[in-house]
């Protein structure tokens, strides 16, 4: 009996802490698209204000949303993160943006994703690291990605459109559309090419076929 108690309790309070329309704090962010929701617990959350969500977006249990370097940071920017229509933020995620971090429509995170648009400088041989600020790198994420569990997108990166980024990856820098990329740090192992489907690089001949929705969901059933 102790033990149903318990898990019932815990649902209810899972369900009212979440971040929905409707809630007080959803009324605190600078957008919160109708459907979207924000499960209970959160990690951490600052800067609601300058945090943007479209419609039907969904934010797993443990992450973090923080604009700024603290709660009372006076100075953060309008629109310093953005995630689109019907985004999935696996749990234990972690969002930190300075100057801005943008996801594109339908972007799916793993858990334990970790995105951050500043870093901290090492120049000054004399101070520790974690007080010399680096710059500010506005990062971009493209409509249709797929973020593995675990990646790490550093300050600067610009990921297109329907990229696979692999689990465990370190990502800066410019990534193309559709392209997958894994490794630490992260580099090109697929590209699609039109005609041919998804071609290995470093080999040529491995090609994988390019499948629509529909025909993968005939395979699933048996049908193709």
């Amino acid at each position: 009996m102790t033990n149903r108690l318990v898990h019932a309790a815990h649902r209810w309070v899972t369900r009212a802490g979440a971040i929905q329309p409707g809630t007080d704090l959803a009324e605190s962010f600078g957008t919160f698209g109708e459907g979207s929701y924000i499960t209970f617990p959160m990690a951490t959350m600052y800067g609601a204000r300058a945090i943007h969500l479209g419609r039907d977006t969904l934010i797993g249990r443990h992450c973090s949303l923080l604009v700024g370097y603290a709660p009372d940071d006076p100075e953060i920017p309008e629109r310093g993160i953005v995630i689109g229509d019907r985004c999935v933020i696996g749990a234990g995620s972690t969002l930190t943006a300075h100057e801005s971090i943008t996801l594109g429509d339908d972007v799916w995170f793993g858990q334990d994703v970790f995105v951050s648009d500043a870093s901290h400088g090492y120049q000054d041989p004399e101070t520790p690291i974690g007080r010399q600020l680096g710059s500010h790198q506005p990062i971009t994420i493209g409509s249709g990605t797929w973020v593995g569990h675990g990646a790490v997108i550093l300050p600067g990166s610009r990921i297109g459109r329907h990229v696979v980024v692999g689990a465990g990856s370190v990502v800066r820098g410019t990534v193309p559309d559709h392209s997958v990329v894994a490794g630490v740090p992260a580099r090109a192992v697929r590209r699609f090419e039109a005609g041919l489907g998804w071609v290995a690089v470093d080999d040529p001949s491995d090609v994988r076929p390019a499948w629509t929705a529909a025909e993968v969901a005939a395979m699933l059933a048996g049908e193709a």
